[in-house]
């Protein structure tokens, strides 16, 4: 496993692309997929078609 890589993304900030996710975790892009794909499901980010990932306001 790679160190730990720590970031805090305020709401309405851009989530980093798949490519970037999985570099700086030290992760292959499906599992950096799979992790927003659940933060999806659980409407932790939103993404927005052509524009990106992003951070759900506060709930």
């Amino acid at each position: 496993m790679a160190g730990q890589v720590s970031a805090t993304y305020p709401p309405g900030s851009r989530e980093p692309g798949i490519v970037e996710l999985s570099a700086a975790f030290g992760i292959a892009a499906s599992t950096a997929q799979k992790a927003l794909a659940h933060l999806r499901d659980t409407g932790e980010v939103r993404t927005e078609l052509g524009l990106g990932t992003f951070v759900a306001d506060s709930k």
